[in-house]
């Protein structure tokens, strides 16, 4: 009876939802005693891993829930073994029944998420797993989040009957080394078993398609009609109007570049950006993305690195911020295009094609773009140019969407949520994080061209009821000195990355606003983000752990004690660079570990949960004395002294001590011997103390937000006299 209840059950699951099972082979591999874990998607959940698992399976449930109307049709299906979460004897229980060789199901989020993403991830299955041996056997439902059956109907657009897929993925083992005992070894179970469960959220995700495919992705999903982006000049417009735009766009694009070629884009954060983005992306143009703040020498060198011949900008733009003089300098040696003359430009013929193809975006898509695929390059990035010249970073769409769904297995993130994006598209945070992800996952984005203007930003903040907002510690802290306390009461995530989180800014956003900041680390060569802190895994002081499909090797570094270098590999690390010697090769990353690695040339340290502090670059640790010193730890140091300035450590030749340190501060008139006195208390040695301090009104910096060292290497980089 059971048996011929689930061929029923699977023919009519399989009519109304088209489900698709990947990955059975999985099944067969494991051992006769498995734990089979699921993420929880809706009611459907236990039925569907029923009837489409071929193998005998008990379900562990609830107490309260064996007696709910909708568990009770389908007890004839499986069996159930109640247990109460409250009680060690459940759990004892349960042990006792898989070492008698039984495969049993859990959830271990305890729930239907109610955030699409996964939630809170109980230990004890993991300890189970741990103590019976067993093999755990991930299994991912997507698809039945979209249905009436889970507990998203207003929080994502629910479709009677959504396409189903569940994917098996190889069992792995939870095994706590010998010596961890007690409560310890049963906290070390359930991380293992949150990683991997978030590791199966990012493995089956859909980011090998290029960076159109999901844009029509989401708009399947999420529907036309549902607006995603927004401006300063507060018209949004639905993912129906960004597609249908894009196409029209995309052939009068075509008609003045090639297949494969990089076209500068020299735009700020606006909606029409983001359409010019897709639009190249279309007849498989690579947008090579310029900081319009680098001035005319280094926009000369970014063109001539990336070997672009055709930049797009915009009058209105160039008005506003008065770079006609530039764009005038740049035009003698590139072509340069204003997007008001291409739009008015348009034919009925570009419309026509345009408003039929967003009518079938995946034949107009395919038809235009060709063979693109995951691989190939979507973006040409410069790397800020802090410490050294800039190099062009080629990223692929795979790059990105890998980076995307990184983030979002760690991170819940809706269609009810609103993205405040002030970090320019140039920038991969900005690109990657604040452009991408939200475009591609549902979230409505309002783009803000001047992370800068510190009064405006939070107004907005509190206009749009923006929930989640990226910046960087500059940024983020000018803006908690000048916002009402209420400004920000409807932020969920504050995300920080591209500079070191100053605990003066983090205590800020907590006391004024009681807001957490999620400190992160990232490099341009990575798509954006290396690794994170989030709600559920914080541990302030750090970067975060790495994000999952990372791998990672800490090389020891000559001269350097405390910390090791950090090499990354992954599906979001680069193509190659394309270097100011050899701007017709690419260049792919490679270490002694081989092809694909990046050695990001960051000091680092580790501890036994995976959360990384970074202790300092490569290129700014310096020899005083004979004494290797770090020169971010040394700034992090005096911001601690005087939190309401901001600092910067560089180094220069000393004929006595090898070399010497000098501190540029915004402070007015810095005293060293407040310094010696801190550094005392501290416990600080004063071999590692700036012996040159130098008061300037402002530092310079990138467009970024990043300090632009490089610059203040040349202004006070001179040995001092004698």
């Amino acid at each position: 009876m059971r048996t011929l209840l689930k061929i029923v059950f699977r023919a009519l699951l399989r009519l109304l939802y088209r489900v698709e099972v990947q990955g059975l082979e999985n099944l067969q591999q494991a051992g006769p005693r498995t734990l089979l874990i699921a993420n929880h998607t809706s009611f459907l959940d236990a039925l569907l891993l029923t009837v489409f698992l071929p193998r005998e399976l008990s379900f562990a449930i609830h107490t309260r829930m064996v007696n709910q109307w909708f568990i009770r049709p389908f007890k004839p299906l499986v069996t159930l073994f109640v247990m109460d979460p409250t009680s060690p004897f459940s759990l004892k229980s349960l042990i006792r029944h898989m070492q008698d060789d039984h495969s049993v199901v859990l959830f271990p989020e305890g729930r239907i998420t109610v955030t699409g993403a996964l939630m809170k991830i109980y230990h004890g299955p993991g300890l189970v797993a741990d103590k019976v041996d067993a093999d755990v056997l991930p299994v991912r439902i997507d698809g039945a989040q979209y249905s009436p059956f889970s507990r998203l109907r207003k929080r994502i657009r629910v479709r009677w009957f959504p396409r189903i897929t569940l994917t098996v993925l190889p069992p792995r083992k939870i095994k706590a080394p010998a010596e961890v005992r007690g409560r310890a070894r049963r906290i070390y179970a359930g991380e293992r078993l949150t990683d991997i469960m978030t590791e199966m959220m990012f493995a089956t995700s859909h980011y090998r398609c290029t960076i159109f495919d999901a844009l029509l992705d989401a708009q399947r999903i999420h529907g036309g009609r549902h607006k995603i982006a927004e401006d300063f000049e507060r018209v949004p417009i639905n993912y129906r109007q960004l597609i249908q735009r894009s196409f029209i766009l995309a052939d009068a694009l075509a008609e003045r570049t090639r297949r494969t070629e990089n076209v500068g884009i020299l735009l700020p954060n606006t909606t029409a950006t983001l359409i010019t983005l897709f639009a190249l992306q279309i007849y498989q143009r690579v947008p090579a993305l310029l900081n319009y703040s680098d001035g005319v020498k280094n926009l000369l060198e970014a063109c001539r690195i990336g070997r672009i011949n055709t930049i797009y900008t915009s009058r209105q733009f160039a008005d506003y911020v008065h770079l006609h003089e530039l764009l005038g300098e740049l035009g003698r040696q590139v072509k340069v295009i204003y997007l008001e003359e291409v739009v008015s430009g348009l034919r009925w013929l570009h419309k026509l094609r345009g408003l039929f193809a967003a009518w079938f975006p995946r034949l107009g898509y395919r038809g235009r773009a060709g063979e693109a695929g995951p691989d190939d390059p979507a973006v040409l990035l410069f790397t800020p140019g802090s410490e050294a010249k800039p190099k062009g970073v080629v990223l692929s769409h795979a790059n990105l969407l890998a980076n995307c769904s990184q983030l979002v297995s760690r991170t819940d993130f809706s269609s009810r949520d609103v993205v405040l994006n002030t970090m320019p598209m140039f920038h991969a945070f900005g690109l990657t994080c604040g452009t991408v992800l939200p475009v591609i996952s549902g979230v409505r984005v309002f783009f803000y061209p001047n992370p800068l203007h510190y009064r405006i930003v939070p107004e907005i903040a509190y206009d749009i009821n923006a929930t989640i907002l990226f910046g960087t510690d500059t940024f983020l802290a000018g803006y908690a000195r000048f916002a009402h306390p209420y400004d920000f009461y409807s932020i969920r995530y504050v995300f920080a990355g591209a500079e070191k989180l100053q605990a003066s800014t983090r205590r800020m956003w907590s006391e004024r606003f009681g807001v957490r900041i999620f400190e992160g680390y990232g490099a341009t060569e990575t798509s954006s983000l290396i690794a994170i802190n989030t709600a559920m895994e914080n541990r302030p002081g750090t970067v975060g752990r790495l994000l999952p499909g990372m791998d990672y090797r800490l090389v020891a570094e000559p001269g350097v004690e405390a910390g090791e270098r950090l090499w990354v590999k992954g599906p979001n690390v680069m193509l190659g660079y394309l270097q100011p010697e050899q701007p017709d090769t690419l260049q792919p990353p490679a270490t002694a570990a081989g092809q694909g690695w990046y050695d990001t040339g960051d000091i680092v340290s580790m501890n036994e949960r995976g959360f990384l502090t970074i202790i300092g670059r490569v290129r700014r640790f310096a020899r005083v004395d004979g004494e290797t010193v770090s020169l971010a730890q040394i700034e992090e140091f005096v911001s601690r002294v005087w939190p309401h300035a901001m600092h910067a450590i560089i180094h220069v030749p000393d004929a006595g001590q090898g070399e010497q340190l000098v501190l540029i501060t915004t402070r007015a008139q810095p005293q060293r011997r407040e310094l010696l006195e801190a550094a005392r208390e501290q416990g600080i040695p004063e071999v590692g103390l700036p012996h040159r301090l130098v008061s300037v009104p402002k530092l310079p910096q990138l467009g970024s937000g990043k300090i632009d060292y490089r610059q203040l290497q040349r202004q006070y980089g001179q040995p001092p006299e004698g």
